[in-house]
């Protein structure tokens, strides 16, 4: 199996994220003609253009922010990986044809052709893995990983042009298994070492049916440019949207940031050592949350960036930890052929044949887990897909104080790609 791995530096936040595809077949398919679940085909170093790749991460943002309205009246605090939801989708998506890849590239906001994606996608992860290059970069503690697996049912007629691709432009190739005996160990363990145990377990029981298990991970660890003093942390109200009031360790500093005021918000951005990555925070005014969440868009929070300056601000905010389950409600977000044994067509993954029955999306679940504190954050998160078959400066500083509900980010500064996505509404227990 090839791995494809990129490092990159940064303060105090540390986060892993794990995606996986499962595709499952009902009927055991008859061995193929030949072997060619394995590719010898090398990773190519893309050239693409700058436009291409603005496209890309405009596009994937977009999802992001499509993916926060379908999921923003669920209760409680929120935490996902759009960027690691959207690179594994991609591979899938290298698959599909007919109706079913028109569905998800509009789905997935893929605006690019299926002929320049895959490429632009490899360019993105080696943009970030550039942040964290160098001797200066492992200095600073700054550090983000990224991987690609896929696991193959033994003796399962997958199309050579499909492997070639995700070894090329995903750095992944096919190590054979056979699902019927158990894989789930073997996957677990990959996982749980590229996200640095934080995910010790992705599936509990894979389908003997299976054919296929695809898998992304990113471990990001970095400290913070402007570290918060641990004994300027102790613990005060945080305001609920009910009008109850819950208690957060808060942290406070007094510094020059990227800050921003807006109709019914202020924003902060966060930067990590060496100034790549940073963390982005949106704090709604009070009484005006739902207003904001309801207007967040890939486009909105664009121009939020665009507005930050640099001020003095004093800054409040919690330190927090919690985990965040999501089942991504892809269908309903416009790709429902994807899911249908009657529809969904991945013909481009495996040719269809007498005998085989067609590949479909069974489930998506995604888990996440984030810490932020003082010194770091550290972050996990994993998904999984089962697919299936059958059928200027002030002279007063700007005041900022975190103590109710907000909504923030992660996102690399210079390609816009936002990696991680959350929302804080309650103390996390």
């Amino acid at each position: 199996m090839h791995k494809k791995k990129h490092c990159v530096k940064a303060f105090s936040a540390s986060v892993s994220l794990l995606m996986s595809i499962i595709v499952a077949a009902c009927v055991a398919p008859a061995p193929p003609d030949d072997d060619n679940t394995q590719s010898d085909t090398p990773p190519l170093v893309p050239s693409v253009t700058l436009d291409d790749l603005n496209a890309l991460v405009t596009g994937n943002n977009a999802f992001a922010f499509d993916l926060y309205q379908a999921i923003r009246a669920e209760d409680g605090n929120l935490l996902y990986s759009p960027f690691s939801i959207s690179q594994v989708l991609a591979m899938v998506y290298a698959g599909a044809r007919g109706e079913t890849a028109q569905q998800m590239a509009a789905t997935l906001r893929f605006a690019l052709p299926q002929e320049r994606l895959h490429s632009v996608f490899n360019a993105l992860d080696l943009a970030l893995a550039s942040r964290g290059s160098g001797e200066k970069a492992k200095a600073a503690g700054f550090e983000l990983n990224v991987a690609n697996a896929l696991w193959g049912q033994e003796g399962y007629p997958f199309m050579a042009q499909y492997l070639d691709l995700l070894v090329q432009n995903y750095g992944s190739g096919v190590m054979t298994v056979d699902f019927e005996r158990g894989a789930e160990d073997t996957i677990n363990r990959w996982v749980s070492e590229h996200t640095e145990g934080r995910i010790q377990e992705i599936v509990s029981k894979i389908p003997p049916t299976t054919t296929l298990v695809l898998a992304n991970a990113v471990y990001f660890n970095a400290k913070w440019d402007l570290p918060f003093d641990e004994e300027d942390t102790y613990e005060e109200p945080f305001h609920l949207l009910d009008g109850k009031v819950g208690r957060m360790p808060m942290m406070h500093q007094i510094d020059q940031f990227r800050y921003a005021e807006g109709d019914g918000y202020q924003a902060i951005e966060l930067p990590y050592q060496d100034r790549t990555v940073a963390m982005v925070i949106l704090l709604p005014n009070r009484d005006q949350f739902r207003e904001i969440e309801e207007g967040l868009t890939g486009q909105w929070v664009q121009g939020v960036l665009r507005g930050l300056t640099e001020e003095e601000v004093v800054l409040t905010m919690p330190k927090f930890r919690f985990e965040a389950k999501l089942d991504p409600p892809l269908a309903a977000l416009g790709m429902p052929s994807a899911f249908s044994a009657a529809s969904a067509d991945f013909s481009g993954i495996a040719e269809r044949k007498p005998g085989l029955q067609p590949i479909f999306i069974g489930t998506v679940s995604h888990k996440a887990f984030i810490d932020v504190n003082e010194l770091r954050t550290e972050a996990a998160a994993a998904t999984v897909v089962e697919m299936a078959a059958g059928a200027a400066a002030p002279t007063t500083p700007k005041v900022m104080k975190i103590d109710r509900p907000f909504i923030f980010f992660i996102h690399d500064i210079d390609t816009g790609a936002i990696l991680f996505v959350g929302r804080v509404m309650n103390p996390p227990k």
